[in-house]
């Protein structure tokens, strides 16, 4: 049964943290909204258009994209460098083939067009 023990505390701590987190949360809020706070625009401008209405390029949306993807392949980095030591000359190669396969689409990406804004 001793076993089991660290299983309890650690359900136990898993459900009380939420319920103590929401508890302290309601009891430090504030008060009452300002009437200013309810509206859509705190910076006391009034739109000229509906904000649906407004049409986006997209290559905004292709190079947040571009970004992301390029982003957290490098983020494979990171690993690979804190156990350099124990990949030796294998981990090197491959992470020369993933890296030049990075740059073969980042070069493709520009040759493209589409990191290029305007």
């Amino acid at each position: 049964m001793e076993h089991y023990v660290p299983i309890l505390v650690y359900t136990l701590v898993a459900i009380s943290f939420p319920i103590v987190a929401l508890l302290m949360a309601k009891v430090i809020r504030a008060g009452s909204p300002d009437p200013v706070k309810a509206e859509p625009y705190e910076c006391g401008v009034k739109t000229s258009t509906v904000a649906f209405d407004t049409r986006f390029s997209i290559r905004y949306y292709l190079i947040a994209v571009l970004f992301v993807i390029f982003d957290v392949e490098t983020i494979f980095l990171f690993p690979w460098a804190v156990s350099f030591d124990r990949l030796a000359l294998f981990g090197f190669i491959e992470m020369m083939v993933f890296l030049a396969i990075l740059l073969v689409g980042y070069v493709y990406a520009w040759r493209r067009g589409a990191l290029e804004w305007a």
